[in-house]
């Protein structure tokens, strides 16, 4: 079965966890709005402000900045960043907890990230906060 999308536990600001179903991981990007904030839209260009974890399809967290205490910034949209954020974080409100379940062409692609723990066919799955835009 295919399609089915983890649980995240937690609101805005919690460190969520991720609970996966049986399941395969769907073939394409699947963002899920767990949370709308009410801010401005994030728009292609903007340096975006967020908080999230990472974790492949079922296995493990190769990041978080919960436990770091700190959002990260990066410019959105433009190429900086995997594929995955580009596409699902732009238009997203500020203020939203977003979930998006990234595969492999999206993510880092055939050589994965060995370092991170990731594989070439690894899906990756985050939960995003979208803290703001500087």
């Amino acid at each position: 079965m295919t399609g089915q999308l983890p649980e995240a536990t937690g609101g805005f600001g919690d460190k969520p966890t991720l609970t996966f179903p049986d399941s395969t991981a769907p073939a394409e990007l699947q963002v899920v709005v767990l949370s709308r904030g009410d801010g401005a839209l994030v728009e292609a260009g903007d340096d975006l402000v967020v908080n999230y974890l990472g974790q492949t399809w079922g296995g493990h967290v190769f990041d978080n900045s919960y436990d770091r205490g700190s959002s990260i910034n990066f410019p959105i949209g433009v190429g900086a960043v995997i594929g995955g954020w580009d596409e699902g974080l732009v238009g997203q409100a500020i203020g939203s907890r977003v979930l998006l379940s990234i595969p492999p062409h999206l993510g880092y692609g055939d050589r994965g990230m060995p370092q991170a723990g990731i594989k070439g066919t690894d899906t990756l799955v985050f939960v995003v906060d979208v803290v703001g835009v500087n």
